[in-house]
């Protein structure tokens, strides 16, 4: 069973790593955060991408991506099938209608996975803040009884 300790009574040294660890948590689940929301951003886009594509654009001229900053000329043949990036190379044909449910799913999948993690990332942060302040209280009280003021007479 787990007890609570009074952080107020934990050594100087202690704190400081609890203070460490805690701002590691806090950049891990700050990072976490980032790149699910850089994911999200990607499938946004993708499904907006799909918005704009209509059976009008079958036969016109599109610039096809060798890489992020190298593009050859192409043709769209067939819109109405999407080839959809699912992960780790794979690759899987589906219709537009599929591949806007797809792109629907990801984004709530991602939007929740982000919701589950902000309490967790807001709660650390919060006992990190609240270390360092009982830290640096610490450190003023020692301070202080290292180097007494001086009696006024």
């Amino acid at each position: 069973m787990a007890q609570a300790v009074n952080v107020a009574d934990i050594p100087l040294q202690q704190l400081e790593v609890l203070r460490n660890q805690l701002e590691q948590e806090t950049e891990f689940l700050t990072t976490s955060i980032q790149q699910l929301k850089l994911v999200q951003t990607k499938y946004m886009e993708s499904q907006e991408s799909l918005n704009k594509l209509s059976a009008d654009h079958a036969g016109k001229d599109v610039l096809v991506p060798l890489t992020s900053s190298m593009y050859v000329p192409g043709k769209m043949q067939d819109v109405s099938q999407v080839l959809l990036d699912i992960g780790t190379g794979y690759y899987v044909e589906k219709g537009v209608t599929e591949a806007r449910v797809f792109f629907k799913r990801k984004v709530e999948f991602l939007t929740k996975q982000m919701e589950k993690i902000q309490p967790a990332l807001q709660e650390k942060f919060s006992m990190k803040q609240a270390v360092v302040e009982i830290l640096n209280q610490k450190i003023q009280h020692m301070a202080t009884l290292n180097n007494p003021l001086p009696a006024t007479a």
